[in-house]
Order: C-alpha cells, then sequence, then structure tokens
C-alpha cells in the first residue's frame, strides 16, 4: 500500500499492535484506531494490505471468519491457540472472544 490516510494509519497500528491469540472484530480495530463505526473502513484496509499486518486476527463481531480464504485463516487462528466451530470464533486468548 502506497500513502495511508491518517485514519488508515491509526487502523494498520491497532492490527499490528494486536497480540498472538489476541482475535478482534472489525468495529474494534475502528474504535482502537479512534473511529467507533467505521468498521468497513477496516475491512478495506485489511482487504487491500500487504501481509505485514496480522490480518487473521479479525474477525466480524460475530466470530465468523471473512469469506476471503477462510481455511488459512482458520488454521493461522487455530496455530495460536484460538478455538472455532463450524467457520467461527467460539473462544480466544485474548480479545473480543476471550474466555
Amino acid at each position: 500500500m502506497n500513502r495511508r490516510t491518517r485514519l488508515e494509519q491509526r487502523m494498520s497500528d491497532a492490527v499490528r499492535n494486536l497480540a498472538v491469540g489476541e482475535v478482534v472484530s472489525y468495529a474494534d480495530v475502528a474504535a482502537r484506531a479512534g473511529r467507533p463505526g467505521a468498521s468497513r473502513a477496516a475491512g478495506r484496509l485489511l482487504a487491500k494490505s500487504d501481509s505485514s499486518l496480522p490480518w487473521w486476527r479479525v474477525v466480524y463481531s460475530d466470530g465468523r471468519l471473512p469469506q476471503h480464504n477462510p481455511e488459512l485463516h482458520q488454521q493461522r487462528l487455530e496455530q495460536e491457540g484460538v478455538v472455532l466451530k463450524n467457520g467461527r470464533v467460539v473462544s480466544a486468548p485474548l480479545g473480543r472472544f476471550e474466555t
């Protein structure tokens, strides 16, 4: 990604700062970036970002995985101790789904 807006930079930082096993929603990323309600912008950012961001730590607010490459998404989450059932996060070591 070439030039990022200030919001995109803050969202990138929010995703980059997620810990191993920390799973959040797109809305959580937007809120951490200071723009609650900008979850679609977070989704667009991750869709066009390079692999330097841990994109697999971000899911829909109900725990569902995005449609793009769900097998890889699930594999990476499981490697970090996240439990999924039927393509949905049910528990995670940290974050929104922490148990």
